[in-house]
């Protein structure tokens, strides 16, 4: 794949994780936007105006004049000058859009999930194949910093073996999409947008897990909006997950892991800082490095197509087997049993 010194970038989907890649694409060097595209957001004298999601509201987003904007996503595809496609629509949307930028030759950064299920999944896992250009899922918490780091000292046993891994995710139920919040097939409820997140991350700790247990509560229209699940490893550690649109208070993540000789726990409310309670030691703390995952995962995948490498640190192999463990889950909440995953 050839190198590219300099990258043009159009964001699809101008909402509330739209933006939140603008900014972060704004922060890297070697990167323009170009253009936007949205049926309904635009920006106005080259300012889009701010939006409100499920950890914070968004400033205005200062674009420039020279920033091209699109109401229709073919239109866009047509446009010349454009390198990468940032698509941040409705879930829905995502196999049909993805599939037709990277037809097109784009390089696409798509946000989670990929698509609805694992089935579509890996339809856009063969396209990509033959693909000339580079397809990243942005499965931010792979970046985010106190939570990356936690691979390298599991690995290093520096508190001896890790016994126990418990993460959470809350949330009210989101203003952004509300339209799609309870509909399982456009946007799968809090499994699919909020606790994947943790799904994914257990992968990327633990790999897949043998199997998986689930309880939940389902919305009006079906969709599970709070789950709980135990992630099965033959050989530990024994690890769990909430995830939550259930939650009246602000958004908060963290988690707890319990080693041989020390427990470490990391909390959004306090700043994201580990505790680190060792034995016959006074707890420790360490404050999280770098900036937030999105600029991170962002910066990663610029810095990908400038040396002309495909991303390995998440991948659409990833993708596939994350939906194909959240569709497990789906089953256990909905049929109270244990379900085991090839």
């Amino acid at each position: 794949m050839k190198k590219q010194k300099h990258i043009n970038v159009a964001v699809v989907g101008l909402g509330f994780m739209g933006v939140t890649h603008l900014r972060a694409w704004q922060k890297v060097r070697n990167a323009r936007i170009v253009a936007v595209c949205d049926a309904i957001r635009q920006p106005e004298n080259g300012v889009l105006r701010g939006v409100s999601g499920n950890i914070k509201r968004s400033d205005d987003i200062h674009l420039g004049a020279k920033v091209r904007s699109f109401r229709e996503f073919d239109a866009l595809l047509e446009a010349p000058g454009v390198d990468v496609i940032d698509i941040c629509t409705p879930t829905a949307l995502h196999p049909a859009q993805v599939i037709a930028a990277l037809r097109a030759g784009r390089h696409v950064l798509c946000e989670k999930p990929l698509a609805s299920t694992s089935a579509e999944t890996k339809k856009i896992l063969q396209v990509a194949k033959k693909s000339r250009g580079f397809l990243m899922p942005a499965m931010c918490m792979r970046f985010w910093p106190g939570w990356r780091e936690l691979k390298e000292l599991i690995a290093k046993n520096t508190h001896g073996r890790l016994l126990t891994a418990s993460f959470r995710r809350v949330s009210q139920m989101p203003g952004w999409n509300a339209a799609q919040t309870y509909s399982t097939a456009a946007a799968g409820g809090a499994l699919y947008d909020l606790h994947i997140h943790d799904t994914d991350f257990v992968h990327y700790l633990f790999g897949r897990p043998a199997s998986v247990f689930s309880s939940g509560v389902t919305g009006p229209n079906g969709a599970i909006n709070h789950i709980v699940t135990q992630y099965q490893y033959p050989k530990g550690p024994a690890v769990s997950a909430t995830g939550t649109w259930l939650h009246q208070g602000a958004f908060n993540m963290g988690f707890t892991l319990n080693f041989e000789r020390a427990t470490l726990t990391c909390d959004l409310t306090n700043g994201g800082a580990w505790h680190i309670d060792a034995i016959g030691k006074k707890t420790r703390v360490i404050k999280p490095r770098g900036t937030d995952g999105y600029d991170a995962e962002i910066r990663y995948f610029a810095d990908c197509l400038a040396r002309g490498v495909a991303p390995e640190a998440v991948t659409v192999t990833d993708a596939v087997a994350t939906l194909q463990t959240c569709e497990a889950e789906e089953r256990s909440v909905r049929q109270s049993r244990c379900v085991k995953l090839a």
